[in-house]
């Protein structure tokens, strides 16, 4: 039920943080106001639902807090505040029924688009009354609590005074959707510290042969397991001209950029057969006659098929090792060196943005009270598989929370 209020919100950026925000802040009877710099929001939203639209994961809390590596004793609040739970039940409240994948990964229902959902949040919007501006393009502050806009098909710049102001601009990767992290100078000259920006789920590189490159080009490698910096992750990686891509580099490029921080190539090591125990791996090493070729061997003793073999002789010996201990220390600890990550523009997020020291236990800027950042726009990384747009709704309904805590407003009656 909607509670009544006077309290006006300017909420700037209008991706699932601050949507998710917007709609919080109004079910508790704010008066919100949506800023947007692009024609319409949920771009970038809409962008990520091309590759599979998952909203969440049904993976534990401890371990799904976990994900957020350094962050996981704030994402722990944030998720029992807004929780994977919550948020089906949020979809379920737009009419967007949801479901739990094999891989523990949250979709919805397969009538459901990213579109469909995206037009029942902003139905619901709506009805809240929440105002949306979008071609604003947010400038940076003024005096006495202000926020300085152009809009964008006039050209005509203007100044809004809210009692309160959320931040989502989103990080600095997929700038075609309006995230490119232009904020970044302007919260600075407010003695706000952000952390530089680097890339985050994104491919690595390897500088492979010219033969290799022409004989592979682009091929699959599934049900393996890439190790880096004592973590390991299974699933499958892509094979490209430039390196690698894949789910399990992405959760590995944290310990790849530390890695790659000291200055010379990183290693991912590569595991051909993890469903195998070493002991059934070198049972089945043993079997191979004399006279058979690695290749054949692999493709027929461990259904190894191309591209493994050339991979092999890339990375490793000339031949395939004849004795069992050596080719299984091949096959399950192979090393693969990475020369860098993909640019920044290339990654799925980014690490870095607003340092967790510029603000308080509710996401508000201790440089500037009464301003809360929710979203990308923080300093933090997650691997993909639904913890990234989580963590923006999570984000989103906590700096909602700290907005109405400031203000004593009650929290009663507002959806999950």
């Amino acid at each position: 039920m909607q509670q009544s209020t006077s309290l006006v919100v300017a909420v700037v950026g209008g991706g699932p943080a601050g949507l998710l925000a917007a709609q919080h802040l109004a079910e508790a009877g704010c008066q919100v106001h949506l800023y947007e710099a692009q024609a319409t929001v949920g771009r970038k939203f809409l962008v990520a639902g091309h590759g599979g639209f998952n909203l969440s994961n049904a993976e534990d809390a401890p371990p799904f807090a976990a994900r957020y590596a350094a962050r996981q004793p704030e994402f722990a609040r944030y998720l029992a505040h807004f929780s994977a739970p919550d948020l089906r039940a949020w979809a379920a409240a737009l009419g967007i029924g949801t479901f739990v994948g094999t891989s523990g990964r949250i979709f919805p229902e397969p009538e459901h688009k990213p579109a469909h959902l995206l037009r029942a949040w902003l139905e619901r919007l709506h009805a809240l009354g929440v105002t949306l501006h979008p071609r604003h393009r947010w400038l940076g502050f003024a005096p006495a609590g202000g926020l300085r806009f152009r809009q964008e098909a006039t050209g005509q710049e203007l100044t809004v005074c809210p009692q309160a102001t959320l931040l989502a601009l989103g990080g600095a990767s997929w700038a075609k959707t309006g995230s490119d992290g232009s904020w970044r100078p302007e919260l600075e000259r407010a003695g706000v510290p952000v952390v530089p920006f680097a890339p985050a789920n994104c491919g690595a590189e390897v500088a492979w042969s010219a033969f290799f490159r022409q004989k592979v080009g682009r091929q699959p490698l599934k049900n393996v397991a890439l190790s880096c910096g004592g973590h390991t992750v299974r699933g499958e990686i892509m094979l490209t001209d430039y390196g690698l891509e894949g789910t399990p580099v992405y959760a590995l490029t944290p310990q790849l950029r530390a890695a790659l921080a000291g200055g010379g190539p990183a290693h991912l090591h590569l595991h051909l057969k993890p469903d195998l125990s070493p002991a059934q791996l070198l049972d089945k090493l043993g079997r191979r006659r004399p006279g058979k070729s690695g290749a054949s061997f692999l493709a027929e003793a461990l259904r190894l098929p191309p591209p493994v073999p050339t991979l092999l002789r890339e990375l490793g010996p000339p031949a395939f090792p004849v004795a069992a201990p050596e080719a299984a220390r091949l096959l399950s600890y192979l090393p693969i060196p990475v020369t860098g990550l993909r640019p920044l523009e290339e990654a799925i997020s980014t690490a870095g943005g607003v340092a967790w020291t510029a603000v308080d236990e509710h996401l508000m800027l201790l440089a500037r009270p009464g301003t809360f950042v929710a979203g990308e726009m923080l300093d933090w990384e997650a691997p993909t598989g639904g913890y990234l747009l989580q963590g923006c709704f999570s984000t989103g309904a906590w700096a909602a929370r700290g907005i109405l805590r400031m203000r004593g407003i009650s929290m009663r009656g507002m959806s999950q």
